[in-house]
């Protein structure tokens, strides 16, 4: 097994930045605050992470986060801002993602030299291809499975989150297939709950997506919220596949890593990630995580679709900062034509007709799923004519003519540009 995982970060400290690039590499590899007896140099040579580059940014007048220190030997250090690039040997890790993500995170955040400590990216060398399938279905398979050609797919949220009984539910999938959905997913609170027990939920909901399928001859994706303990999955994921389902959901950082694997191996769906606290690795520039980084493990251990947030969304992302997520998503991590690696990157927070030109535009595919809760729902012509209004703005895109031009002899798109824009 050869090769090297490599990480580039973010770094704010007052040490020499020789010095603080070295605590790093100690720290995440055979090496702690002392030399200990064993840590030869034949053993640190094989082993010990290694600075791969150096790159100074700038002087910054204030610390970011606190509680860092630095010895009183340096005096008056001015704090400076760079970027770090690490490196490991491959025999380090193996090609055990859970212990790839503790060598690139670990405790480098804690460490008291750091003011600031960002992962930007992380690269896998070619072994990681052969140890994970990735994802099984990604773009070319959600389009087999749903129907959908050359076009985006449109789905939405079964809202409200929490308190809808198995049968409201199903009647609400009810409402919204007829309206001309091609993709529901639970919301990411709702799991396995005494007044909606999961078993109870998708037995009623795939009732109701069965019998437009004998109408239409087309299945609408269901992602269903299967997050969990093991156990609880397999059976969940089981009970999915027995009735004909197409998708489960996963909430990422509640399953973590080993969760969403075990599940890979033991499904044959696709596998929707739901990134709810990303907020927690993302929302700050100065600490945590890029995306960038973050849906890599994600994509290697086997998730189809990729939530990346939406343009001019509810939350606090940037939509420069969506894009390059979405971007990210559908970007190869390996030049291997045996593996479909990618993942269907899924837009949704506060997303209407209103949004849709531009998310086309700035993507350059059609290749996502388009989630809308209120833009559908709270359409004024109802639901049926949110999907139409959606339909109409994705055409418009893709024929090159404004939104504007377009509503003028369409008028669901019309009508959505009023309410929503």
């Amino acid at each position: 097994m050869t090769g090297r995982i490599s990480a580039a970060y973010l770094i704010e400290t007052r040490y020499p930045l020789e010095v603080a690039a070295a605590a790093m590499a100690g720290e995440q590899s055979s090496g702690t605050f002392r030399t200990v007896p064993g840590e030869t140099p034949e053993l640190l040579q094989r082993f010990g992470a290694r600075v791969e580059f150096i790159k100074d940014i700038a002087e910054v007048e204030t610390e970011a986060l606190p509680f860092s220190r630095s010895p009183k030997t340096l005096g008056d250090a001015k704090l400076r801002r760079a970027k770090i690039g690490l490196s490991w040997n491959i025999e380090n890790t193996g090609t055990v993602l859970a212990s790839v993500w503790s060598t690139v995170l670990g405790n480098l955040f804690e460490l008291h030299h750091f003011s600031a400590m960002r992962l930007l990216d992380v690269a896998f060398p070619d072994v990681f291809a052969d140890a994970y399938p990735g994802p099984a279905f990604a773009v070319a398979g959600t389009r087999r499975l749903t129907g959908i050609e050359r076009r985006p797919l449109i789905g939405t949220i079964v809202k409200p989150s929490i308190g809808l009984s198995p049968e409201a539910t199903a009647a609400l999938a009810d409402t919204l297939i007829a309206a001309g959905l091609d993709f529901i997913k639970d919301d990411e609170l709702m799991g396995d709950p005494p007044h909606s027990p999961f078993e109870y939920r998708f037995e009623a909901v795939m009732a109701v997506i069965d019998r437009h399928a004998d109408r239409t001859g087309r299945k609408v994706m269901y992602a269903a919220n299967i997050s969990g303990d093991f156990d609880a999955m397999r059976r969940q994921l089981d009970l999915i596949e027995r009735r004909g389902g197409t998708c489960a959901m996963l909430v990422l950082n509640s399953v973590g890593l080993s969760g969403v694997i075990e599940v890979r191996r033991h499904s044959a769906v696709s596998l929707h990630g739901h990134r709810a606290g990303w907020g927690l690795f993302g929302r700050s520039p100065d600490v945590g995580m890029t995306y960038l980084a973050y849906q890599k493990f994600w994509r290697l251990a086997g998730i189809d679709h990729m939530h990346v947030n939406g343009l001019s969304n509810k939350f606090c992302e940037q939509d420069e900062s969506v894009m390059a997520s979405a971007h990210a998503c559908l970007t190869p991590m390996f030049e291997r034509a045996d593996r479909p690696d990618i993942a269907m990157p899924v837009f949704s927070s506060g997303q209407t007709a209103v949004q849709a030109a531009e998310t086309y535009r700035r993507l350059g595919s059609n290749d996502f799923i388009y989630c809308c809760g209120g833009g559908i729902m709270a359409h004024p012509g109802g639901p049926a004519a949110g999907v139409q209004s959606l339909h109409d703005a994705f055409d418009a895109a893709a024929a090159g003519i404004p939104a504007h031009d377009y509503a003028a002899t369409h008028p669901e798109l019309e009508a959505a540009l009023q309410a929503f824009g």
